[in-house]
């Protein structure tokens, strides 16, 4: 007779099992892509994520005879309770084998610890915030998961909802064709705007990145003020920000577009540093060093993600503020089809976000993948 137990992460030991748990369960998925394990233990480390500075978490593993069978977070952010005074906590990071056993024990962990802590609310999954990865797939299992996207089985959907969990919120993932850019009749909106020289655009200067984040995130933090969930980011986070664009984002994938004189768009495509993940299975061996190594240096994907975007609100739902959007969207786009991009992810965006979803329609742009947010009273 097998026994589970589920195990509160305490040690190294517990983090490398926590990190382990979804390699059996995704074995036989094509489409899963492995995350690099020194990157995650960086992630989940309180003393390397700024993240900790703000919040606190209890990690929990599920083992079946002594072997990881799933695993989940329970975490608090005090800047959410700052801003919406809820008492809601968070969960995340849920995997696990299709056993209701095991995805009921985990859950009664992670919402037992929560209601110790004064919770009065659940949402989630959140791995660990909404600015990380946000939701649960529900939707677009057939293809794999973009950079910093989540990828679930689509057992467990069924199995959150039968321990209480209803929808919150969905958010969904668009796919777009790179070939070619916008389309002429959106260009032809962009020139005109460009001609009367209220509008510019221009790369990030990467020697001045403290500066250039700042600018992005002011622009950010005013155009998703009211969304859905909202937390800004900090400081400290900003910093590891700045870090990883450094890294890992060319200038002219990022841009930022001006209207007279005053700094009121922007966009981020990244590089589907999956791609470069594919085949990994999470380590980093010395023969598998020159595939990483590889991507790393040319950084040259196939495929993109833009993971945030944004236009100053007062220029929301008005023509000035579409053509910020497809000004610095077109930029974006044609400089990635320069370096060899055919397709790419705007993601996540909110399901009730009328206004970019007619942008990314406008462009030929399709949801091909939901996820979703769950909430839950304890």
């Amino acid at each position: 007779m097998s026994t589970l137990t589920i195990r509160p992460v305490k040690d190294k030991a517990g983090t490398m099992a926590f990190l382990k748990a979804p390699f059996q369960i995704f074995a036989d998925d094509p489409q899963w892509v492995a995350p690099l394990y020194l990157e995650r233990l960086e992630h989940l480390d309180p003393k390397k994520n700024p993240y900790f500075e703000h919040a606190e978490a209890q990690l929990f593993v599920a083992e079946r005879n002594g072997k990881p069978v799933g695993r989940i977070s329970a975490q608090i952010d005090r800047l959410h309770l700052e801003r919406y005074n809820d008492a809601t906590g968070q969960f995340g990071f849920i995997d696990a084998e299709n056993n209701p056993e095991t995805f009921a024990a985990l859950f009664k962990a992670a919402e037992d610890w929560l209601r110790a802590k004064g919770m009065k609310r659940v949402t989630g999954p959140f791995s660990f915030s909404i600015n990380d990865e946000t939701g649960l797939l529900i939707e677009g299992f057939d293809a794999p998961p973009n950079m910093m996207m989540p990828h679930h089985r689509d057992y467990y959907a069924a199995h959150v909802e039968k321990n209480g969990f209803r929808k919150a919120k969905d958010v969904l993932a668009f796919e777009f064709d790179n070939t070619s850019g916008l389309t002429p009749t959106l260009r032809k909106m962009v020139d005109r705007m460009m001609a009367s020289g209220d509008l510019k655009v221009r790369p990030v200067n990467k020697k001045d990145l403290r500066n250039e984040i700042n600018i992005i995130m002011a622009i950010f933090n005013d155009a998703w003020a009211d969304n859905w969930g909202f937390i800004p980011f900090t400081e400290a986070e900003l910093n590891l920000l700045a870090k990883n664009f450094k890294m890992l984002v060319p200038a002219k994938a990022v841009q930022i577009a001006s209207w007279k004189g005053e700094n009121a768009a922007f966009i981020v495509s990244m590089p589907n540093i999956n791609e470069w993940f594919k085949g990994l299975n999470g380590s980093v061996l010395s023969w598998k060093l020159p595939q990483l190594i590889k991507g790393v240096v040319t950084k040259r994907t196939k495929s993109v993600r833009v993971p945030l975007m944004g236009v100053l609100k007062k220029y929301q739902d008005t023509m000035v503020g579409a053509g910020l959007a497809l000004s610095v969207i077109r930029e974006a786009s044609d400089y990635q089809i320069s370096r060899g991009v055919t397709h790419g992810e705007f993601s996540w965006v909110l399901e009730d976000n009328l206004r970019l979803r007619h942008i990314m329609e406008s462009m030929g742009a399709k949801p091909y993948k939901t996820y979703r947010v769950y909430e839950k009273a304890l």
